[in-house]
């Protein structure tokens, strides 16, 4: 009775239209003239009620009447319709019913870009991003690679059209199809880079904004997060293809500060340092902004050039720039390294000391002081005695570098096998009135409380 009386309110409004039968997709207006536009609009106000209370099943028929004869009544006709077929798609388990309702989904947006593409809000390009995250949603349906490379190519359109006004998950499924079509081999190695850079361009210009949203922040960081973890993940970002691209690029962006970042990061992300394309990129980097990147690029060329003092003042530069521990405890380590190169023992432990409070859980700083203690031992104490104890506070330092990190494990265990050797025997611990597994302190400049043990 209800629907009744609602077909008769809606005959009394439309009773004034014209008698001749001619649809709204035939004329261009919205609900066409005749007895055309009395179903038009009957049909849209119908699935509209319908669709308001959810009654998803009650209006898709009219819905898809409203469709096909009268496109142009309302943009809600494509927006509404994209929930009505996910809807049908998801109560039926028959293949070829899903895949004709796919078939119909894809049209709604073609029809939704042929007569509301010029929508100021969400135009042509905005809605091609949208029909390609529903192809990608849908195509493990079909398992079909041709709709990842057709939906890549929208992503790609919106992307290049939309530029910093496209919606974050348009950005992410672009570098996620992309990242899916170079590991299948379908795009290479510098098409694939291309792609991330444009994105990375995109949400770095983005996040810069202040007016944004925290929502919309939050957005911007998780693209910027999930697609440095794919390209991260590839092969294509190895130091041979980022020299390759980034190199010929380098001189018209020598004064682009983004561009030198993002450079530097990826070439120390994947530990280029021997890449001459890294020195430059870091000297330019420090010359515009120092940084704790920069600082420790420009430390690394001078390094390889062997300029010691040089390249301790950069890695000292790179701890009071450092933006997090891991940088500040790598950076502390060189010092310590440099240190120890020249035989400043004291100095590579102090500085050892100070990586490994910024990284507790590393090891290569206790590997280093245990080779200190180890190098100094035959200049220590006042007898040989004396000296092969400094022994034991050095494979106790190689003993707690494996406890703390596995990965130094097999390092640790050929230096513990090494200097194990060097440990007196039973008859000069006895001699020395100390038996196995007494408590002793090295002294000296080491000053490391320790325990009797025999080679």
């Amino acid at each position: 009775m209800k629907r009744k009386i609602r077909i008769i309110g809606i005959g009394l409004v439309i009773s004034i239209s014209t008698i001749s039968a001619q649809k709204g997709v035939d004329t261009g207006t919205k609900y066409g003239s005749g007895e055309d536009s009395i179903r038009c609009v009957r049909n849209f106000s119908l699935y509209a009620e319908d669709f308001k209370n959810r009654n998803y099943d009650d209006a898709f028929p009219s819905w898809l009447a409203v469709l096909e004869e009268c496109p142009l009544a309302h943009v809600n006709i494509y927006l509404d319709g994209v929930r009505l077929v996910k809807d049908q798609m998801d109560k039926t388990n028959d293949p070829a019913k899903k895949d004709e309702l796919f078939q119909l989904l894809m049209r709604v947006y073609d029809m939704r870009m042929q007569y509301f593409g010029d929508n100021q809000r969400t135009p042509t390009p905005a809605i091609k991003g949208l029909k390609a995250l529903d192809m990608l949603d849908h195509e493990p349906i079909r398992n079909d690679i041709d709709v990842v490379k057709n939906a890549f190519k929208l992503l790609e359109e919106s992307v290049e059209a939309m530029g910093k006004n496209s919606q974050p998950a348009i950005l992410q499924s672009y570098v996620g199809t992309a990242t899916r079509l170079y590991i299948q081999n379908e795009i290479d190695a510098e098409y694939y880079i291309k792609c991330f850079t444009t994105i990375a361009d995109i949400v770095d210009d983005r996040l810069k904004d202040q007016s944004i949203s925290e929502n919309t922040r939050k957005g911007f960081e998780q693209v910027k997060n999930q697609s440095e973890i794919w390209f991260a993940e590839t092969d294509a970002a190895s130091c041979e293809n980022l020299e390759k691209i980034f190199e010929p690029q380098l001189e018209d962006n020598k004064e682009n500060l983004e561009w030198l970042k993002r450079v530097s990061s990826w070439l120390a992300r994947k530990d280029c340092r021997d890449s001459e394309l890294f020195y430059m990129v870091a000297q330019y980097q420090h010359e515009i902004e120092p940084s704790a990147s920069s600082a420790i690029g420009m430390a690394g060329r001078n390094l390889k050039a062997e300029n010691y003092d040089n390249a301790l003042e950069y890695f000292l530069q790179a701890v009071e720039l450092a933006e997090n521990d891991d940088q500040k405890g790598i950076s502390l380590n060189y010092i310590a390294l440099i240190h120890f190169s020249r035989n400043n023992y004291q100095l590579a432990r102090s500085f050892s000391l100070r990586a490994l409070e910024a990284r507790p859980n590393w090891g290569a700083p206790l590997i280093l002081i245990g080779k200190a203690y180890a190098m100094s031992a035959s200049n220590f104490g006042k007898d040989d005695f004396d000296q092969k104890t400094v022994y034991w506070a050095s494979v106790d330092k190689f003993n707690r570098a494996k406890s703390i990190d596995p990965s130094c494990s097999e390092e640790a265990n050929n230096l513990i096998r090494t200097y194990s050797a060097h440990f007196p025997n039973n008859e000069e611990i006895f001699m020395q009135g100390y038996k196995i597994g007494d408590n002793y302190t090295v002294e000296g400049w080491i000053n490391e409380r320790t325990t009797v043990r025999s080679r």
